[in-house]
């Protein structure tokens, strides 16, 4: 049976797995990114994650990385400080010389859409949306059974898209009144204390207990990434809306909030497509990579 290794690099930690061909996770590594420390620091953490599960039987390697990611030549077109230098790095080249394996590359919230795509919630379907809220507010389209990368590799980035809700509020791009400054979960945070709330607690734990402020603030974040879903889903027409994410895992208040905005946006015809909870967790993107390097492997 073939066997890859899906790595997940992201500005906090570094993950590996390895994978076989039913994309039963067989056995995984993880440890903290040395993200101040440069590209050459986090590709050689990689490899030794990658030379720890055993390279004996592997047959490639897929990534999911943090970053603007160019999957035909597996370059860092373009990514934040949360690791220093990433942008330009040569991915692919470097891990593939390193391992003397196939690499195939692509961004993170892509790989969590094809592990969700594969054996997750989206299992079985063609046309899938993935929407990823945490630290910030990401999207995959997996149109066909394949990954819709843009023109400029981009696609995908729907914390920017414009929102009622967010105001005039900064968002981290350096725009304003973009979805992720009001539905992220620093966002709801931010939000918090902005309107008068103490401690550092997340709003949706304050939630739970009975705090109306943050019932308040975790609603609005709901409701404006919802009706951002909504319009994405008269745009695209999916069978179905996966959500993941910290964020999602805020309670039935959240996803009740969400939920009712969304289905308040979406065509008469729309308005049976579904809106689940990832399934895979934080396996997911390890999955999704996992699913590329068979790819490449065959």
């Amino acid at each position: 049976m073939t066997l890859v290794v899906g790595v997940d690099i992201g500005g906090t930690k570094t993950s590996a797995g390895l994978v076989d061909a039913h994309g039963t996770l067989q056995a995984a590594r993880t440890r903290a990114t040395p993200a101040s420390a440069g590209p050459a620091a986090v590709i050689a953490a990689a490899v030794e994650l990658v030379r720890e599960l055993g390279l004996g039987g592997v047959a490639a390697v897929g990534v999911g990385s943090a970053g603007v990611i160019d999957a035909e030549r597996g370059l860092v077109v373009s990514a934040t400080d949360a690791i220093a230098g990433w942008a330009g790095t040569d991915l692919r080249g470097e891990l593939s010389r390193q391992l003397g394996l196939p690499v195939a590359v692509v961004n993170d919230v892509h790989a969590h859409a094809l592990g969700e795509h594969w054996i997750g919630a989206a299992a079985g379907r063609r046309d899938v949306l993935l929407v990823a809220v945490g630290t910030g507010v990401g999207a995959s389209l997996v149109l066909g059974g394949t990954v819709r990368h843009g023109a400029h590799w981009t696609a995908g980035h729907a914390g920017h898209l414009p929102s009622p809700f967010a105001r005039d509020l900064p968002c981290p791009c350096g725009g304003r009144g973009h979805l992720e400054a009001i539905a992220s979960g620093p966002a709801l945070l931010a939000e918090y204390r902005r309107r008068g709330g103490t401690g550092a607690a997340r709003p949706a734990e304050l939630a739970e207990g009975g705090d109306r402020l943050a019932i308040a603030v975790l609603t609005e974040g709901a409701a404006a990434l919802g009706s951002a879903i909504g319009g994405l889903v008269n745009l695209v027409d999916p069978e179905i809306v996966v959500v993941g994410g910290g964020v999602a895992n805020s309670g039935a208040l959240w996803w009740q909030a969400m939920r009712q905005a969304a289905a308040a946006e979406v065509l008469p015809a729309l308005r049976a497509v579904p809106i689940e909870p990832a399934a895979l967790g934080s396996e997911a993107a390890l999955v999704g990579a996992a699913r590329l390097a068979m790819e490449v492997a065959s």
